[in-house]
């Protein structure tokens, strides 16, 4: 390198023994979000964050909804660009109307015979 180009860049440097062993966050920044909403008296939220597209802002509260185990309390959902937060209603053994076609009916399972 020229003695030149040196001139012109203006930096520091020195010797070290080690690196500084790296800080992690605990939690998360999105875990607010979280602790706000099941304190909160509504079901049904919009959450828009500064410069976030709303997938990636599901993404980031299903990552921590899993991770905190609230997954039984809390759902998120993108509907037309637009993040919400739902709270889970527990269910209920009775269902209303008619069961999906694909669910298991409470009917008791049928023995097993062998075949000789």
């Amino acid at each position: 390198m020229s003695d030149e180009k040196a001139k012109e860049t203006d930096f520091d440097m020195q010797p070290v023994e080690t690196k500084p062993p790296r800080k992690y966050r605990k939690g998360s920044k999105y875990d607010i979000v979280l602790e706000t909403f099941i304190k909160g008296s509504n079901d049904l939220v919009k959450i828009q964050i500064v410069e976030k597209d709303a997938n990636y802002i599901r993404t980031q509260l299903t990552k921590r909804i899993v991770a905190t185990k609230l997954t039984d309390k809390i759902a998120v959902s993108v509907v037309n660009e637009t993040c919400y937060l739902e709270k889970v209603k527990p269910e209920t053994k009775e269902k209303k109307g008619k069961p999906h076609p694909k669910e298991k009916k409470d009917e008791p399972e049928q023995p097993v015979i062998p075949l000789k």
